[in-house]
């Protein structure tokens, strides 16, 4: 067994994340307490990307795309199955004690309930970080349907009502339908608290019907997946640097893994949905799409929530 991801700059990122978090986190508690949601108004996005052409692509049914529902959560059609990753709809991330969540507050609106989602297939869960394995979120995802893949000791995190839960460690992977699901070991970490460090952390390759997508999870900058170019999808992380980049990718860094895996398209995640670091919301997309060129800004799919790339244009 592969030991976890240690940061091999030692204790000096350690404590700026530390920092980091005591800068900001104390603040959105005691709005939790306070219940104090009211005061979060979503982002203003420079291209006003909206819900129509979301609704426009689940009503073509069969059409094979992506689309982007905010942080972490990317809705996927490929080779007949619909993949839904790391889905999070509640309005704030973090422990859940009864019914009131203590966490950090959601900056932009889901593009639509979860109710309105299509049937899922297939949910991908990377690592179980609150703001990417929400319970409450899962519970209302429930379906007899829907099969989950999780990291290594993350199945008992995930609420019933599923038809099957399967953990997968790196490198192993399963066939699903007419795809293959495989397991990447992505630089990051999976403790859901401070005294668990026992649980996986996952980034996939999917692959079926002629293409092949990497779904990022929470990396920092790594080679793990320059072997498997080229790819058609890379959905990475781009934001949440800013006294993490041992724990997650800066937008440069992003850019630079999609160019080494050769990704014909990359949807940038993680960002411009909860306030996770200490930049503004709109920063990196901007440092990504300076990173990029104009040339290559032609690859960036779903900049805003609710962007939508279809395979039929």
């Amino acid at each position: 067994m592969e030991r976890p991801f240690r940061d091999p700059t030692g204790i000096n990122k350690a404590i700026a994340a530390t920092r980091s978090g005591l800068r900001r986190y104390p603040r959105e508690l005691l709005a939790s307490l306070r219940n104090d949601d009211a005061a979060t108004q979503a982002i203003e996005r420079s291209n006003g990307a909206d819900a129509d052409p979301l609704t426009t692509w689940l009503g073509m049914d069969g059409v094979d795309g992506a689309a982007w529902l905010g942080h972490a959560g990317v809705l996927i059609r490929v080779g007949g199955v619909t993949i839904l990753t790391d889905p999070v709809f509640s309005e704030r991330i973090g422990p859940r004690f009864g019914a009131r969540t203590f966490g950090i507050a959601r900056l932009a609106p889901a593009p639509l309930p979860p109710e309105l989602l299509p049937p899922i297939d297939l949910l991908l869960l990377s690592h179980a970080h609150f703001d990417h394995l929400d319970r409450p979120t899962l519970q209302r995802l429930a379906s007899p349907r829907t099969t989950v893949v999780t990291a290594r000791r993350t199945a008992g995190l995930i609420p019933r009502g599923y038809r099957r839960i399967i953990e997968l460690d790196w490198r192993l992977r399963l066939r699903f339908q007419s795809l293959r699901i495989t397991a990447i070991r992505p630089a990051h970490w999976g403790a859901r608290s401070a005294f668990d460090i026992n649980r996986g952390y996952n980034a996939y390759l999917i692959e079926g019907a002629g293409v092949r997508i990497i779904f990022g999870g929470d990396t920092a900058s790594t080679r793990a997946f320059d072997e498997l170019r080229p790819v058609d999808l890379a959905i990475l992380g781009i934001g949440a640097y800013e006294g993490w980049d041992h724990r997650h990718a800066t937008p440069e860094e992003a850019w630079s893994m999609a160019r080494r895996m050769k990704a014909a398209r990359i949807l940038p995640m993680h960002h411009a949905t909860f306030d996770l670091g200490e930049t503004s919301a709109d920063e990196p997309l901007l440092r990504l799409l300076e990173a990029a060129g104009p040339s290559g800004a032609k690859r960036i799919i779903c900049p805003a929530v609710g962007g939508v790339w279809s395979a039929e244009g």
